[in-house]
Parts: structure tokens; sequence; C-alpha cells
């Protein structure tokens, strides 16, 4: 075995609380190098005659990336503390791991040598709010939904869909076009809303805030925003608001008496200013988001920014009953803050979902203390890699893929944001070339997949555009001018979902094949006694697969289109046409 692959450490996404009685632990080893593995674990004060008193239970190999296998084990011990390693066997030898090293049998005079986790304290169990588990949420840019109340149009508004989005044309999307439409929503499926951002601005994206605490004119009053979220929770669906305490706007009055008065401004902490006079160009001499001038970066350690940050978080949830933060930017605030952020908003309702927009490694943030999820980019950046642009392989996609499942533990994986475009990338039907068959592969893996799926407005029935301002087309309410056929897919896909507990969080998630020949992968789900076969062709030509499980004398369900096979053979091929997929339950 080659040691210097194996690797476990306590807490984190290796060895944590899945709840208040079960413990999940992982161990990584290099790739086809184990055969077996069990955990030995024990209380550490259980001592008989002098020898610890260990029990043992056998791990499952969960996932294989390009260099290493994972093997996992939930565990619920009769008491709360744990002292624990494991033995690993290949066809050689076999070997105790803890954490002082390697042993060629188990310790029983000194449970020091092995990992430790000290207590399992409730308190400190990873609990995001359950219903996100649940919830397929769809994706408004307000702007560009629907214009229900002309009288809110700003200055130069265009007639809606009259012309190409651009970074500074208005179409007058508001409050009243959502509640128009709610009921779409609802037959669509959706149980989330999640808004990018709504505050006073003077943007059509509203990410250049003037006033956190104010609606922007645009989109309605205050009064018709609480008319909007009660409408919703009448009809089971869920709001998130999107919030930037990274930066400000250029215009934030703040901002403003800083470049009027300069160093005698009582705002000047409130921001990172280099010196004075302050300075827009020809660069900045204050900190940025990137290096635009014209979103300065708020200092959230200053006293009362941070206060002022604060009742943003409360009020919204506490005046309005909204039920998630979005927020912009996230891993370029301090931690400090988003802990102190966190106990507030969940003070007033522990029940509200805190999503950071992070999109490389999110394990510090992910500690129970500060984020609920972040929106995770790394899982289906594989997936349109594969299937929509065909720049990874099929094996280096079921790596990848499984990287991600295993990036952090369960309890943060099962209320990921996962999320296939939004409004900073191009369309999910562009990146496929315009090819629907591909969107349908991308829509079945999200929706299939761990975590909380997002629908980007108008994906679901076949808008497209590029890059931003492309993206941001005004959604297209003729039915004439809409894919039925691919709005009633996704619909299908959602309602398995709901449904079908293997098909949703419930099922268990593993890679059965990843053929790089014939460009195609097979993943199952299975939940009690149901397995799910998800298999897509990602190729050009059609294919012929086998099945790899015994289905005799099984029914056999074809969960796309409802047809049921009793196979009389062990033995079962599959013939998928080009970017081809099927689902079958058994």
């Amino acid at each position: 075995m080659l040691k210097e692959a194996i690797y476990h450490r306590p807490k984190n996404n290796y060895a944590y609380a899945y709840d208040k009685q079960t413990l999940h632990i992982r161990l990584r080893t290099k790739k086809n190098d184990v055969n077996e593995a069990h955990l030995i674990y024990g209380d550490p004060y259980q001592f008989t005659n002098g020898n610890w008193q260990y029990e043992t239970a056998p791990m499952t190999k969960i996932g294989t990336t390009e260099l290493f296998d994972y093997w996992f084990v939930a565990i619920q011990p009769d008491f709360r503390r744990l002292r624990y390693g494991f033995e690993v066997q290949d066809n050689h030898e076999t070997i105790i791991y803890a954490e002082k090293g390697f042993y060629s049998e188990p310790i029983t005079n000194d449970t020091a040598p092995y990992f430790c986790f000290p207590y399992l304290n409730e308190e400190d169990v990873f609990t995001p709010p359950a219903w996100v588990r649940d919830t397929v949420w769809y994706q408004i840019f307000p702007e560009r939904f629907a214009n229900g109340n002309p009288a809110n149009n700003p200055e130069g508004t265009l007639p809606w869909r009259s012309e190409a989005p651009t970074p500074t044309n208005f179409f007058g999307g508001d409050f009243e076009g959502v509640i128009e439409h709610l009921d779409y929503l609802v037959n669509l499926g959706v149980t989330g809303l999640y808004f990018t951002p709504i505050f006073k601005a003077t943007s059509n994206h509203k990410y250049d805030t003037i006033d956190y605490m104010e609606i922007d004119p645009q989109f309605g009053t205050k009064e018709t925003f609480k008319k909007l979220v009660q409408l919703c929770h009448q009809k089971g669906i869920k709001v998130m608001l999107d919030a930037v305490f990274n930066h400000s706007g250029f215009y934030f009055p703040q901002f403003q008496d800083v470049l009027k008065n300069g160093e005698s401004s009582k705002y000047k902490d409130w921001f990172y200013m280099w010196d004075f006079p302050v300075k827009t160009e020809p660069a900045p001499n204050y900190d940025t988001f990137a290096f635009t001038h014209m979103m300065p970066k708020l200092n959230t350690s200053h006293p009362e920014l941070r206060e002022y940050l604060l009742e943003v978080g409360r009020y919204w949830v506490r005046e309005f009953e909204i039920d998630g933060w979005r927020l912009d930017v996230a891993n370029e605030v301090s931690h400090d803050f988003w802990r102190e952020f966190r106990n507030e908003v969940k003070a007033i309702n522990p029940d509200v979902y805190i999503l950071g927009e992070i999109w490389h490694d999110s394990m510090p943030w992910l500690q129970g203390d500060q984020f609920d999820a972040v929106m995770n980019y790394p899982y289906t950046s594989a997936a349109i890699q594969f299937f929509a642009q065909e720049a990874l392989g099929a094996e280096e996609f079921a790596h990848k893929t499984t990287d991600a499942l295993l990036m952090y533990q369960e309890n943060a994986t099962e209320v990921a944001f996962n999320l296939l475009g939004s409004h900073d990338t191009p369309r999910i039907l562009t990146v496929c070339g315009e090819n629907k068959a591909k969107v349908k592969q991308l829509f079945t893996f999200l929706l299939s997949s761990p975590g909380s799926p997002c629908i980007y407005y108008g994906d679901e029935i076949g808008m497209s555009g590029g890059m931003d301002p492309g993206c941001r087309e005004c959604m297209i309410w003729e039915e004439k001018q809409q894919d039925g056929e691919l709005h009633s897919f996704i619909s299908q896909l959602i309602r398995l979902r709901k449904e079908n507990p293997a098909f949703g969080n419930k099922g268990a998630f593993q890679f059965i094949r990843a053929n790089d020949e014939l460009n195609y992968v097979m993943y199952a789900k299975t939940f009690a006694d149901t397995t799910l076969l998800f298999t897509f062709n990602n190729s050009d030509k059609s294919i012929t697969v086998d099945i790899p499980y015994d289905l005799k004398g099984k029914t056999v369900t074809n969960l796309l289109t409802g047809e049921e096979f009793a196979h009389e053979t062990a033995n079962v091929d599959l013939v998928l046409d080009a970017h081809g997929f099927i689902v079958l339950s058994f």
C-alpha cells in the first residue's frame, strides 16, 4: 500500500456529526490500492484488564477520483466521545492507520495514538434549514422578468423585448410582474424564488447599492414586496434576497460624503481609503471590488458600518419574513463578520437559509458558524464541461463530480446551491450550441443531483443568450415563442424529484461506470429498496451498453416514459441515441 496516500483528519468533511446521534467518517486511499477498510472505534475511557475495548465497522468505497478512493461509514455509538483508527487491507498486508502513524496491529494499552472525536455536542452539529433539501429554486433578474405596473417605469424604459439587452437599458420589470406570473411558477414546480438585488441602485442589475434599507422604486413599494412574499408563502414558495456587503455602489450616500469631505468625512473609515484627496481616475486610491472605482469596498470591521449591515440582515427577515440571504462576493468579507451576521439573523428565524457566493473550495465558511451553503460552481461546471462543451472525458467528469460531492460534509452537500446558468454566465442553451438534447441531459443531471437545484429564468422555455448582457434578455411570455416541450420536460423532472425519494435528495449517489471509449456515464441513486439507474450517452452516435445489474424477474420502469418491463434474463442491453439518456427504476 502507498502509505503516503492514506489520509484522514477529524472534523471538517472527514469526520463530522451528521445529526445528534450519527457520526460520518471518511478515509482516503490511493486509487485501486486497498481492498477493504474497517473503522476501529471505541470510548476513549473504556478499558477492561488494561485493554482498550473497541468495535469494528466495515467501510464502503463511495467514490473514486483520478488519484484516490474514498471510504465511508456512518456509526451511532452509545457514547458521544470517540477514539478511532482504520484497518486497511490489500492483497499482501493489513495495517492500522491512526493519528500518530501506522501500526501492524491495533494498540490496546493506550488510546492516545488514535484519532479523536472529543464529544458530539448537539450545538456543534451542522444544521442547515431542512426545507432547503426539497427546494427547487428559480432565479429572477427582476428588471427582466415581467413588467406588471408601467407606473413604476424608470425614465427611458423601453417596450418589453423591443431591443437587445445592454448594460444600461431598462424594460421595467417589477414585483407586480412577478405576482402576475406566480401561477406559472407554481405549475412549473419551483418552490423557491431567488431574486438578484432589489435595493435602491442606479443600474439595471442593482449590485451597486445606494440604500440597503429601501427597495428600488422601479420594482415597487415595500407594501408590494410584502404582498409578494405573502403570496409566495401561501403558494408554498420561499423567497431569498441577494445582498452585497463586500462593497457599496459609488452613489452610496456615505461614500459620496467621503468624496465631498475627504479626510474630514465621518464615514472615511467605512471604506478602505489609501490617502486623500480621493481619486477615481486613472485608478482609484481606495479598495474596490475588482478594480472598478464604482464599487468601493466596505470596511466591515468598523462598528457603525457593521451595525448598519447587520440591521439590513435583520430588517428584511424581521419585517418581510424573507426565507434566505444570498451573499455576493462573500469570500472577501471577514469570517468574523459572517459569524455575527449568522447569529443575528438566525436569532430572528433559525430557518433562514444563508448562501454564500464562493467559486472555490469553501470549507472554511461551512463549519456551521457562518453559511448554510455556497453556490456549487465546481459541481455544475464539471457537468457543463462534459455534457455541453465536451471538454471533459467521461472518466474525468466522474472524477471531478466525485471530488465536488466529497468536498464538504453531507449536511452541506444536501443544501448546496446547484445551478447551470445565472445572470453572470451565458445561457445554458447557448453553451450547448443550441443542442436541446444536451440541455435535457444537463437538467436531468441537475435535478437528480444531491443539493438544492436552481433554474435561471427563461432557461426552461429555451431562451438563449451569450455572456452578460446577452443572458439578461426580457422573459418571453408569448407561448408560441416558448419551447413548450422543454418546459414540460423540466416540469416532469421537478415532479420526479418531489415524488421519488431516490430521485431527490434522499438518494445516495454513486457512479457505476464512466467510459471514455464510448463516451457515456452511468450512476445509481438508491434509497430503501429502490435503485434508479441514470445512463447518459454523450457522443454524437448511437451506442449499446449493458446494465450491470441482475434484472431477471424484476419489473423495471422507465421513469421518463412510464413504460414497465419484466425481464426474463439477467443481462439487459440499452440502446441510446446520440446524446440520449434513460432513467430506470427497479
